[in-house]
């Protein structure tokens, strides 16, 4: 039946007015694609960088795409990353970029998010490959060689040491691809010049683990002449711990990372040598491959599944 006129008009300005009351995300054909970034712990200073490195990125490029960005508040809380993810997913964002606070336990919710055709890119810490593989999900990697990076520091620690000298290395959380490979990079570089390993502990990438981890470290062996830590938050854990022994320029301390409050410990020499792997472009490098994927567009540099990213080594200015 043909409305009347009035009849008509007013139908049309009901429906323009429902469409103005969605998100974008929920029409056919968004007018511009929908980013959902998740960062691990937003307590780290290297995620708030890199959350603020994304933010930004969107203010500069508003009329590309729109960002909606999250993380959880401690590095070990998975089941609040999965609540992010699941959130995104029910926001019907067109992209996840993640990084993800475990290399096995997200992959489950990560295939609910590509089942519903959401594209997911990874950054930071690499999702585990044969966990992918088993769920037939390819997911590209945006980020840093992380064993090349904590090769670079290790070799750099060695230098100041001699050979049969005993090291320890403070884990991230071990269940991390991330984790695994800085400790794997770390050990390359002791065992290259002949240090002794007598201990490989997690501090779970906080301070406080970080602390703990070396105070333990510190009794156990008294002889031990420098702590490798995977991240820069349980270095600063580490440099109080030798502090408190009496320890200070006695034992040596590395990291990873290059946040600014290692900085000061750079220049003073309470920290040996950190890696920068740009914290505040990591996300805006998973966000630029995000959006080529939305578009269909071809992604540049990428390489059995792949795309790496700058890892320097830092040391005192």
């Amino acid at each position: 039946m043909k409305l009347p006129f009035a009849g008509r008009l007013l139908a049309v300005a009901i429906m323009a007015a429902t469409s103005l009351s969605l998100p974008a995300a929920y029409a056919d054909t968004p007018e511009k694609p929908k980013v959902g970034l998740v960062m691990k712990s937003l307590a780290n200073e290297f995620f708030v960088t890199m959350q603020k490195g994304g933010e930004d990125y969107q203010k500069a490029h508003s009329a590309d795409f729109d960002l909606i960005s999250n993380g959880i508040k401690n590095e070990t809380d998975t089941a609040g990353q999965i609540d992010i993810i699941q959130q995104m997913i029910i926001a019907k964002v067109d992209a996840l970029v993640i990084a993800p606070a475990d290399s096995k336990a997200l992959v489950s919710t990560i295939k609910k998010a590509k089942d519903r055709g959401i594209v997911v890119v990874n950054i930071d810490n690499r999702l585990d490959p044969d966990v992918l593989k088993s769920k037939g999900l390819e997911v590209p990697f945006v980020g840093p060689n992380n064993r090349q990076g904590a090769r670079e520091v290790g070799d750099y620690l060695a230098k100041t040491l001699k050979a049969g000298d005993q090291v320890g290395i403070i884990e991230g959380v071990s269940t991390t691809t991330n984790a695994q490979m800085r400790t794997a990079g770390f050990k390359d570089a002791m065992s290259a010049a002949g240090m002794k390993v007598v201990s490989v502990q997690s501090g779970d990438w906080e301070i406080d683990g970080g602390n703990k981890v070396a105070s333990g470290m510190l009794s156990e062996y008294p002889e031990i002449k420098a702590i490798l830590a995977g991240n820069d938050s349980m270095a600063i854990g580490a440099v109080s711990a030798i502090r408190a022994a009496g320890k200070t320029g006695k034992v040596q301390v590395v990291g990873y990372d290059n946040i600014n409050a290692i900085k000061p410990m750079l220049e003073d020499g309470r920290v040996l040598a950190t890696a920068d792997q740009a914290a505040a472009q990591q996300a805006v490098f998973g966000i630029e491959t995000a959006l080529k994927l939305v578009k269909k567009e071809p992604v540049e540099n990428l390489k059995d599944g792949v795309i790496d990213t700058p890892v320097e080594l830092v040391i005192k200015p």
